[in-house]
């Protein structure tokens, strides 16, 4: 790959292991509509997409579209107030942002996260490490894996999309990074399998945040 000047981190499942505040917030509100709840371990096939498509796949088979959308609002509000119960970043993350900030590497995160969810989980749990933007699921942002958000913050940073190395864990961060021309870098201690990320494009897949040093030549 190109020498890299920046880089773009998927969120939950890459920097934050984020899945049981995830799968407790939905189970409860599949209680409170007295629907069947699901093992945490199920979740890490349905979160990824956004909260809307989290709330229809946690519903399956039993959704109809009112229920959706009281289910929707729900997991919004009860999220809301448990987010941070259990999330916290991964092992060896907060050293590699540490790393990565003394070196001057220009750091962005795109999620599909809702936006005022990620802003906070950033500020929150990731500080003090900087990164120059940051950017959740928003109305005028189509959700990964369009690579709108992904070339949209290349371009505030005035930087080629091929300069970039995109960090995530799912197949749908794979396919942002190819769609958008970036270097695709899967982490092996996120929610999917490395044959989930090798099949949708993964050009490395790593076992440690350290590793990443190595892809950059540090």
């Amino acid at each position: 790959m190109p020498r890299a000047r920046a880089i773009m981190f998927d969120l939950d499942g890459t920097l934050l292991d984020s899945l049981a505040d995830i799968a407790d917030a939905m189970n409860r509100v599949l209680a409170g509509l007295k629907l069947p709840e699901h093992p945490r371990q199920a979740y890490r096939f349905m979160v990824g997409e956004g909260m809307p498509t989290l709330v229809s796949r946690a519903l399956e088979p039993l959704r109809d579209q009112k229920t959706e959308k009281v289910a929707l609002a729900a997991m919004r509000e009860e999220y809301g107030r448990s987010w941070r119960d259990q999330t916290r970043p991964y092992p060896q993350i907060p050293q590699l942002l540490t790393t990565l900030n003394r070196r001057e590497i220009p750091l962005t995160i795109l999620s599909n996260k809702p936006d005022d969810f990620t802003r906070q989980a950033v500020e929150e749990l990731l500080a003090p490490h900087r990164f120059a933007l940051v950017r959740g699921a928003r109305p005028d942002t189509p959700r990964k894996p369009d690579p709108g958000g992904a070339l949209a913050l290349a371009k505030e940073l005035n930087l080629p999309p091929a300069e970039f190395i995109y960090v995530g864990d799912s197949g749908i961060d794979m396919q942002t990074a190819k769609r958008a021309g970036m270097f695709a870098v899967g982490v092996l201690w996120g929610f999917r399998p490395a044959e989930e990320l090798r099949q949708n494009g993964a050009d490395a897949l790593i076992d440690t945040p350290s590793q990443l040093l190595e892809i950059l030549g540090e």
